[in-house]
């Protein structure tokens, strides 16, 4: 059994970023789709809510069928991990990437702070954040994240939604098998320990040499990964039918 995969892009970005994950699992016989969270790329201009990232999830998963590996990278994986927790039924399995910190109020608020200045920038921090995009990624990867545009204004939304998160309760609720993909020199991987442990049935991989864009600077090697979790699922899932 192939099951059906949903990608869950990361924060200011949109669905584009993941054109090479979904190049290969179309290749590899997989239902995929690539979906934009509120506030992002094609649903710019719309409030970013963590209640509405999840449903975003729930409504591609119901399109797929009612129920599919779901992986979330960055904000991403942290609504995929809310999505797993609020609809268990949904969720065959879970890859959460670049996910693995806690968003304390300490560490949310000073992500504010640095946001709200970078918006009062004369651009809005646009020609910042390409500068940042072209300096820390390959070409290809640089053009996938930019071309659904930039949610530069998302940021207080967000900020805000994330202090209400509570991915380690979460992930102790997921009954599904769960992967935790972390670039090596990610500086979201802090607390991915713990995070392990709070799941019931979960595994961490760590990709060498790879940032916290685990699927854009290491894309070969992240969509491994997807496809290891596609095969585990699909196996279990047929079990699960038998």
């Amino acid at each position: 059994m192939t099951v059906p995969v949903v990608l869950v892009h990361g924060l200011r970005t949109s669905r584009t970023m993941w054109r090479v994950q979904v190049e290969a699992l179309q290749a590899y016989g997989c239902p995929v789709v690539a979906v934009d969270l509120p506030g992002h790329g094609t649903r710019r201009g719309e409030a970013f809510t963590l209640d509405g990232a999840v449903q975003t999830v729930a409504d591609a998963v119901d399109g797929l069928g009612g129920r599919a590996l779901v992986v979330g990278l960055s904000l991403g994986g942290y609504t995929a991990i809310a999505h797993a927790a609020r609809h268990p039924g949904q969720v065959a399995g879970l890859v959460a990437a670049a996910c693995s910190t806690r968003p304390l109020v300490a560490l949310v608020g000073a992500w504010t702070l640095l946001a709200r200045g970078i918006a009062r920038l004369p651009d809005a921090g646009e020609g910042l954040n390409q500068g940042l995009v072209s300096r820390v990624l390959p070409v290809e990867a640089a053009r996938d994240a930019a071309a659904g545009g930039f949610a530069l204004e998302v940021m207080d939304d967000v900020l805000r939604e994330m202090r209400a998160a509570t991915p380690v309760a979460d992930l102790g609720r997921v009954e599904a098998p769960v992967w935790l993909v972390n670039g090596r020199f990610d500086h979201f991987r802090g607390e991915e320990r713990g995070f392990l442990r709070a799941c019931r049935d979960g595994r961490l991989v760590v990709v060498p040499g790879a940032t916290h864009l685990v699927s854009l600077t290491a894309p070969v090697a992240f969509t491994r990964a997807v496809l290891d979790a596609v095969d585990v699922v699909g196996e279990r899932e047929t079990g699960t039918l038998i």
